[in-house]
């Protein structure tokens, strides 16, 4: 079996190789699977990817209980941790969650915009718009709450003036959908600058996610 914190670790530094992330903003987060165990495990709060080590992994309980050991006792997980519990907790297909401050992800939703089906790959993300959540403070029970709203029969969602979340069945799959969530906003973003793009219609659409089921990584 993966160790579960090493590979939590590794996604956490890769969205800063990436540049997804910077400094201490973003966090992500993955279910237990080990022994049948309840919880799941969250980047820890305030702490910068060079401090970060696989034991600096917080372990939480779904009723929002810290698990602590001698090793953990110290730390906080992150703020954000309400809608990594709430995700888990009602999606059971769902085991990682990650949430960015990425540059063009958080630049749409601070326009407060839903990305509409301007390009076929917006399927990959379970529908035909990526939904932008209404503002709520971070960290706080009314922004998980919108967030699980926005990510109803989806894979991703925008939090308004905040950044995005991507979800998947593993912690490889929520970083691919983190990827290209974030050059969907950037294609998005650059096709706004000419002007209004041309938006496939529910039709079209339907076909994309019917070629979908047999496509690669991307099979529905």
């Amino acid at each position: 079996m993966r160790n579960q914190r090493d590979d939590l670790l590794a996604v956490a530094r890769e969205l800063a190789e990436l540049g997804l992330n910077k400094g201490t903003s973003g966090n992500c987060s993955v279910r237990l699977n080990r022994n049948g165990e309840p919880g799941f495990l969250v980047t820890p709060s305030g702490m910068g990817i060079d401090e970060m080590t696989a034991d600096s992994m917080v372990q939480m309980a779904f009723d929002g209980s810290v698990v602590a050991d001698k090793m953990t006792a110290q730390l906080k997980p992150s703020s954000e941790w309400r809608f990594h519990c709430d995700i888990l907790k009602n999606r059971p297909e769902i085991n990682a969650v990650i949430h960015t401050h990425s540059m063009f992800a958080t630049t749409l939703a601070c326009m407060h915009k839903d990305i509409p089906p301007f390009h076929y790959m917006i399927a990959v993300t379970g529908g035909d718009t990526i939904r932008c959540a209404p503002y709520a403070l971070f960290g706080s029970q009314p922004l998980s709450d919108n967030a699980l709203l926005a990510l109803t029969d989806r894979k991703a969602c925008l939090l308004a003036n905040h950044g995005m979340i991507a979800i998947g069945a593993d912690i490889d799959d929520a970083l691919a959908v983190a990827v290209e969530v974030e050059n969907l906003c950037e294609q998005y973003w650059r096709v706004l600058q000419l002007g209004e793009p041309i938006i496939l219609s529910e039709v079209e659409m339907r076909e994309v996610f019917q070629q979908f089921k047999g496509y690669g990584k991307w099979a529905v």
